[in-house]
């Protein structure tokens, strides 16, 4: 596969990175600084310089033609709510527009578990950030793109151990980053794992096993 990715250089995307170039899939990984450029390299993906905020959206359909799908694991990561609302919300917007224009059809959004911060006193920028998560997931579920939204527990840097629980809806807890990218890595293989919110925490089940029993659900459900 060739594979897009927005937000390469973050701690999903760097480790998505490696697991795909390690099966000998092509990865482009978007950049706005050096040493970005440099941690995408690493991975074995080619870094391709680019804005989310800055291009247009017929500027991202270019860079996103000639690939399979693309991977939006960006985010603003606390600088601020109008860079909440820029990358995480209108960025999403733009990038799925460009994905049509460019027409790949299949995105992979890296959301938000919608229990996340719900056992401690939030801030406002906080809920802003869950806001603009939420009307992203819309915005993307209504595009006639091949859509897969991964809604992540409370992610965590501990070396991951390949177990995980995953579905429809699940209840809420951590899950370590290596095994998101590890789920992401497979269900981009299985393109018939379309159109459907997948919620993921870390638990018991080998990844390979568990995107097949979310598709072997989600399957189930449209009939």
């Amino acid at each position: 596969m060739k594979v897009f990715q927005i937000g390469a250089a973050g701690g999903i995307g760097r480790r998505l990175s490696a697991l795909l170039t390690a099966r000998g899939d092509e990865v482009t990984g978007m950049h706005r600084g050096r040493d970005q450029a440099r941690i995408i390299a690493a991975t074995g993906a080619t870094p391709l310089s680019g804005d989310l905020i800055a291009d247009s959206v017929d500027e991202l359909a270019a860079k996103f033609h000639g690939h399979d799908a693309v991977v939006f694991s960006a985010g603003a990561h606390g600088t601020g709510l109008e860079q909440t609302s820029l990358i995480d919300g209108r960025g999403l917007e733009k990038a799925a527009d460009a994905a049509r224009f460019a027409g790949v059809a299949r995105l992979i959004l890296v959301s938000v578990f919608p229990d996340a911060g719900r056992d401690r006193e939030t801030t406002p920028g906080f809920e802003h950030y869950m806001r603009v998560k939420k009307a992203a997931d819309a915005y993307l579920v209504a595009t006639d793109l091949d859509w897969l939204i991964v809604r992540p527990g409370t992610l965590r840097d501990e070396p991951g151990k390949g177990l995980v629980t995953a579905g429809l809806a699940i209840e809420y807890g951590d899950v370590c980053r290596d095994d998101v990218a590890a789920f992401i890595d497979v269900a981009l293989h299985r393109p018939a794992l379309n159109r459907v919110i997948v919620e993921l925490t870390g638990g018991h089940t080998p990844v390979a096993d568990a995107v097949e029993l979310v598709l072997e659900r989600a399957t189930t459900a449209r009939k």
